[in-house]
């Protein structure tokens, strides 16, 4: 295993926590979640493995084995359901957020060079989006895929060290969120207002979007039309969010300084303190989803629930 520089996880969380603005109901502890039913008493995240630099990206296949980043080194890692780790894919085009299709392939916002990827469960990667109307991506950080197989993209702009470019692209007008067909044939701009847009998640019947904005320190929630076109733009909750997912009774789980849950409503009902500078991101795995994983800074950590994931 490889061990902590912490110097760029630290220039990361620096850079993070100036977008999160303070959060009403800060004071709701692990054990509200216990009365509304989503973890037992008594039970609290374990610390899986550390000496990571900086965790990102989980996302979960079909058996519910889960995929994550280790950015700064990278690497998408894989922990499987029985609980074993294993390097998935060295020089992973320096992958973010990460989500599944249908097919099993894992679909990659691969930031280095600003593209997003696929890779086939024997690790071939192929390049799905290459650049927008012929302009470089900010970095995409994140995505979502509906039920159809269309596919939402965050693309704020955080300069990386290892890019060669020192500021975005004009052309693009900003840091907005995209739409990708499913049949990948158009790739359109659905949200031009955001100013950081990054964790993103949506409902499993494909009737809602959730969008965090670190710029805002808000996250908001969208209408999906049939054409992937967003509409009704609402305030969700006044906390951004890293990285996102949802459970099987519509609560949506926030990242940033531990873990936030909100129900459907948006009313906070919960917070896990999670023991390390920065929390990136979390998803539900496990052969029943019922295991919830969370990437925080050079460490990874898991926690049963009583609910299930969907994703």
């Amino acid at each position: 295993m490889m061990h902590s520089s912490g110097k760029i996880m630290g220039l990361i969380f620096i850079l993070f926590s100036s977008f999160i603005n303070a959060v009403p109901g800060q004071g709701l502890d692990s054990g509200s979640l216990v009365t509304n039913g989503i973890i037992s008493a008594g039970i609290k995240p374990v610390l899986v493995d550390s000496g990571f630099i900086f965790t990102e990206g989980p996302a979960v296949d079909k058996k519910g084995n889960i995929f994550f980043t280790d950015q700064p080194n990278n690497k998408i890692w894989k922990y499987d359901t029985d609980g074993r780790l294993s390097v998935f894919l060295d020089q992973s085009g320096r992958s973010n957020g990460m989500y599944f299709d249908t097919n099993g392939n894992l679909i990659s916002c691969a930031d280095e060079h600003g593209q997003i990827w696929s890779i086939d469960p024997h690790g071939r990667v192929t390049v799905i989006i290459n650049d927008f109307h012929g302009h470089q991506l900010n970095g995409p950080n994140d995505l979502w895929i509906d039920p159809a197989g269309g596919m939402y993209i965050t693309d704020p702009y955080f300069q990386r060290d290892y890019w060669i470019r020192k500021k975005a692209d004009s052309a693009l007008g900003g840091d907005h969120v995209y739409y990708l067909s499913p049949d990948r044939k158009k790739f359109i701009l659905v949200e031009s207002e955001t100013v950081k847009p990054n964790g993103i998640v949506g409902t499993t019947d494909g009737k809602y979007l959730y969008v965090a904005d670190m710029g805002k320190g808000k996250t908001f929630r969208y209408g999906i039309l049939k054409d992937g076109t967003l509409i009704n733009k609402q305030l969700f909750a006044n906390e951004a969010s890293d990285g996102m997912t949802i459970d099987n009774r519509g609560n949506i789980y926030m990242t940033g300084r531990g873990v936030s849950v909100y129900d459907p409503e948006g009313k906070k009902i919960g917070h896990i303190d999670i023991p390390e500078k920065w929390t990136a991101n979390i998803c539900f795995g496990g052969r029943e989803r019922n295991i919830l994983f969370i990437t925080a800074s050079k460490s990874i950590y898991i926690m049963p629930t009583r609910v299930s994931g969907v994703e």
